[in-house]
This record gives C-alpha cells, structure tokens and sequence, in this order.
C-alpha cells in the first residue's frame, strides 16, 4: 500500500479563539520561524499491502505526520528520519512482529549514507522513501515469571501474557508495569525490573520471554515535609494530606494525598517525592512539592433557552486567604434578558466563605448570604437567604453537610403579596462515582437533601425533602454510545401550598426540568396561574452519540409534573417533552445546544422551545 503527501510552505491559519479556547479549530500560525525551514515529499510502502497495517505505520511515522512542521535544514531532517525509523520498528514490536525491517531513502540515497555526506543534493522538496518489510508475527514461546524479595504469581496468564498468543511488546511491558504496581501496593516503594530477557526465534517465529522482579526492601511512611509554598502554611498541607506516619507504605495513600490537595484548588500542581528508605523499620520521608496558584480568580459563562432568555452570571474568587485553604466569593447573575423588562429581571447576588479543615481534613465550614430576585411567569419573589453548613467527606464518592438557614421572602403570586420568614436547619447527602462531571460515560450521581423549618411570620412548621438520581451506561467500549438517565422526586410537608414560600414550592418546566414546557410554568393552578405544588416528579432519558472527536448527537424524552398534595397523585398525569440535540465537545466540556416540543403543552408554553448551555443536561 503507498501513501504519499506533497509538503508546502504553511500559510498562517486564523481562528476565533475564546478565553484560551479555539471553537472553530486551532491556529497552526507560528510565533517563531523556522532557520532554513526544509520542504520533503515523503511517501511509505509496505511490502504486505496490508492497508490496516500502513495506516498504523503511517500513523505512526513523524515524516507522513508532521511534513507540514517543515525540520530545520538537512540536519534537521536527518535527525526526524533517524527518530521515524526507531519509531517505526518500535510500532512493528507493539503488534508483534520482530523480523521486520525499515528502511528510509533521501533523495535516492540511503539514511546510512546520507548521514554521512555533507550535504543531500540541491532539489527540492526532498524525495523521502520509508520502506517498510513488516516481516512475519511473532507468537509467544516459553515464558518464565520470577521475582527476589517477595512472593509473585509465578503464572504468565496472571500477567495477561499466555504461550501462542501474538507476543505484542505492548503486553510485555503492561505485565512489568503491573508486576511493579504490585509490589508497590505491598509495601516496596523501590520494585523494579531487575532483568528482562528476550529471545526471537526466527526459524518458529517464537518469542521467549523471561522477566524477573526485585521487590527491593519494604518501607512505611516516615516524616513529611512540604516545599514550594509562598502563602500557604506548610503545616496545613500535611493535616490535608493525612499520610499516615509509622504505616506501611501504600500507593493508594499517595494517591489519595494528591486528590485531598488538588481538590483544596490553591495549587496547580501537587508532586509527592518519595525519599530514601533507610533505619531498621524501613522508614522513607515524603516530600510534598506543590505550586501554589494565582488567588484572585475572575469568571464569567453565559446560557440561552427560547423561553427562558439570556442568562449571565459572573464571580471573583480570593483562594488561600488566610494561608491554609480559604476561599472568599462574590457572586452576581442576571436571567431572562430579552423575555422581560428592566425592572422584572432575575437578578441574584451572594457572599460566600469556605474554610477547610475545620474539624480534621475531611471537613470543611461554609457560610454565605444572597440577595436574589426570581420572575417567572407564576409568580415574582425577592429574597435574602443566609446559611451556615459544616461539611464532611465520609469517603472519596460520599460527601454530606448539615447546617442552619434563615429564609427571607417577599412573593406576590395567585394568593397575593405575602412575606414569609423562615428558619431551618438543612442538611443533604451526595453521593458520586462519575467518571467525568461534565460528560459522564458511566457512574452514578444520587443526591438527598432534607429540611425541617417553621415560618416565624406565619407560625407554619413545614418540613422539605427532595431527591434525584442520574446513571450512564456506555453500550461500546469507545464510549461513543451512552445511555443516561435521571429521576427526581420531591415532597414539603405543610399546612397548605399557600403556606410554602412560591420559591421554595415545586413547579416543574425548563431546560434543567421538562425540556419543551415554559420554565416553571408545570403545576397546580387558581384561576389559571400556576401556584406550585407540595410534590413533584421527573423522568429525563437521552441516548448520546458522539460522531466525531468533536460532533455528538442527541435524542432525550423528559417527562414530570407538580401536584398540590404532599405525594403525587397522577390526576394530571404526567407532562412530557421530547427533543434532540447537537454537542459540540471543547476542552471545558461540551457545548449543548437542544431543541424540544411539548406534547401536551399549557398555557403559556410554546409550540417548542431551545436551549444552549455548556455541559450535558445532567
């Protein structure tokens, strides 16, 4: 199979780029140009003529991928065929196959010989020819699996690694690395692959494979030390850390350091050197090297819907504040613009102040106070809310926090203008084993939250329970094809709706609810305005499908309803919406843009509705 490219100067590519993101591709425009910048023509022939194999060849050869980064004169592409030819019998041992041959011409003349003449001749682009014998495949022969120090399975099917089947380099070194991992996990910091013998048969096309591991001594954790802080104090980082000193030494405690200081958000990056080992228990100290980022942050994103209007939303951010871990944020949003006039926007403004650490390095206080002005079509609120939380992490996927809330409103609705003041105490559970938040392909995200409060103004006790469930299944192994759903179901125990806050009661219909149905605009009614309900229930099912690297589709059916009991009756059955959308995959996530129709729509809802926002919809 042949592959030829024809190399040309580069011209400079534009594109539109946002806050570091290129939407529409990214800029081959260099800043620095190129000494004496060298143009070739290479092509690569495989003498099989399998077009599978010369496409990973081909794939793999930086001559075929990179000749429109033209190399720096003669030396430089020397140097590129020298690399492209490692490279290349490299990728004939990763699929098994050892009597294979490359050979690369420049201008006629061998690689061997070019490199030692002065100069290549004059014409250009250069001529570059990679032939490529891939020879016969190689199965596995005898294999032997040993180690010193320590006991290993001494099985090569234990090791993935099995006589007869295709002796793919690739295996070889995944078995090592796993042998090692092994030993780590039991406590030897220091294994390693003492010897590795390999043997080709040419006459069988077999290959022998002996590997043995040392296990080196065992080692516990000793002291830690921390280097590379500015503001941050040394001592916080090991409380956040929690390596435990004196135990036997575990990656999987390592790892977990890392996520605990990641997670903090104050440093870019987080490193964890391990020392010598040395004394008669095997103590080896710990290192923890970090970078400490920038503390002021500034944000900004943005949303649209049909029915919703613009939304934008903005925030600045003071991390490690005092030294160890503080975060200070000051929020600010405005929605529905274009759907309404100045004066009934939603507006909402919140303080917010968290402190990690507080109890041990599984808990963190939070507290804030926000200002927030809502307006949807059935009622419009303004209210000031304060909170203070003490959060925990039980493990690594189940987080929980408590706390107390004091609950201002001012509402004007179907049951007129009333004030309400509430106190509660709060508390949720969450739990979340999703393998990415932005576009999950497996996992599962479950939430519980509960409220018990009274109406100081009103004398109304009441209590307020909700929760949701989503789960993702991936139906191929590329994960180009995943099923996702969600259920959220609600109740408020009080006296009557109109006891509960219009905020705080359940009215289904949105992009975050019932895609197609006006936002919150699903429920009971008086005389035709949706008051809200004590219950609430909803279903969202969507199959994604991603084309490309960058293009996904989807189809989604969101159905739900609120009722005026504290538990859904069903006598108005259920509200359903079905629609489909486009996703558009950046670095921070994907872009969503979805299109839905009512099936059953009501008053005020429209023929169909469309939404934009980053992210999947749940």
């Amino acid at each position: 199979m042949l592959f030829t490219a024809l190399s040309a100067v580069p011209q400079s590519a534009h594109s539109f780029e946002l806050f570091g993101w290129k939407p529409f591709g990214s800029s081959d425009e260099n800043t620095e140009t190129v000494p004496d910048p060298t143009a070739y023509k290479p092509e690569i022939t495989v003498s099989s003529g399998n077009e599978q194999l010369s496409k990973e060849l081909s794939a793999a050869s930086i001559l075929m991928q990179q000749q429109e980064q033209l190399p720096s004169g003669e030396a430089g592409l020397l140097a590129r065929a020298l690399s492209d030819r490692e490279r290349l019998i490299a990728k004939l041992y990763a699929i098994g196959r050892y009597g294979g041959t490359v050979n690369i011409m420049l201008a006629g003349i061998p690689l061997e010989t070019a490199l030692e003449q002065p100069e290549l001749p004059a014409a250009r682009p250069v001529n570059v020819t990679i032939m490529v014998n891939p020879g016969p495949v190689f199965t596995f022969g005898d294999i032997s699996i040993s180690s010193r120090g320590a006991d290993l399975s001494s099985d090569p099917a234990f090791w993935d690694l099995s006589p007869g089947e295709v002796a793919a380099s690739d295996e070889i070194l995944t078995a090592e690395a796993r042998m090692v991992s092994v030993l780590r996990g039991r406590g030897y910091p220091k294994a390693k692959i003492a010897e590795r013998r390999i043997t080709a048969d040419h006459s069988t096309n077999r290959l022998a494979v002996s590997l043995v591991a040392d296990a080196g001594p065992k080692a516990h954790f000793g002291a830690v030390s921390v280097s590379g802080t500015k503001v941050t104090d040394p001592a916080f980082v090991i409380q956040q850390a929690m390596l435990p000193q004196g135990a036997l030494y575990s990656p999987a405690d390592l790892a977990r350091a890392r996520k605990r200081l990641n997670d903090l958000g104050i440093f870019s990056s987080v490193r964890l050197v391990e020392g010598d080992i040395a004394g008669p228990d095997g103590t080896m100290p710990i290192t923890i090297e970090v970078t400490e980022r920038k503390r002021h942050v500034i944000g900004a994103g943005a949303s649209w819907s049909s029915t919703e209007g613009f939304g934008v939303e903005s925030y600045w951010r003071r991390r490690n504040l005092f030294g160890r871990g503080e975060l200070l944020s000051i929020e600010g949003s405005v929605g529905r613009i274009a759907n309404e006039s100045l004066e009934k926007l939603e507006y909402s403004a919140r303080i917010a102040f968290e402190k990690p650490g507080v109890f041990g390095p599984l808990t963190s206080f939070s507290t804030s106070l926000g200002a927030r002005q809502e307006n949807p079509d059935a009622y419009l609120s303004r209210t000031i809310t304060y909170d203070a939380y003490l959060n925990r992490e039980f493990t690594e996927q189940l987080k929980g926090r408590a706390g107390a809330e004091v609950f201002y409103a001012n509402e004007e609705d179907a049951f007129g203008d009333n004030d309400y003041l509430l106190v509660g105490l709060p508390a949720d559970l969450t739990f979340d084993n999703r393998d990415n938040l932005l576009n999950p392909s497996k996992g599962v995200f479950a939430a519980l939250f509960a409220e018990p409060a009274y109406d100081t103004l009103n004398s109304n006790a009441m209590g307020f329970v909700k929760g949701t469930v989503s789960s993702y299944y991936a139906l191929d192994e590329s994960k180009r094809f995943i099923l996702a759903g969600k259920v959220t179901a609600g109740s408020i125990f009080a006296p009557s709706v109109e006891s509960v806050p219009a905020s705080r009661r359940y009215i289904a219909g949105g992009g975050g609810s019932i895609r197609g149905y006006a936002y919150r605009n699903v429920g009971p009614r008086v005389d035709g305005e949706v008051t809200g309900g004590r219950s609430l229930i909803e279903l969202s099912g969507e199959i994604r499908v991603q084309m490309t690297e960058t293009i996904g589709v989807v189809g989604f059916v969101d159905a739900g309803n609120a009722y005026e009991n504290s538990f859904p009756d069903f006598s108005e059955g259920l509200k359903v919406g079905v629609g489909t959308g486009l996703r558009y995959f950046t670095p921070i996530g994907p872009l969503r843009i979805d299109a839905a129709i009512p099936l059953d729509p009501g008053p005020g809802d429209p023929d169909f509705a469309l939404y934009v926002g980053l992210s999947q919809a749940f």
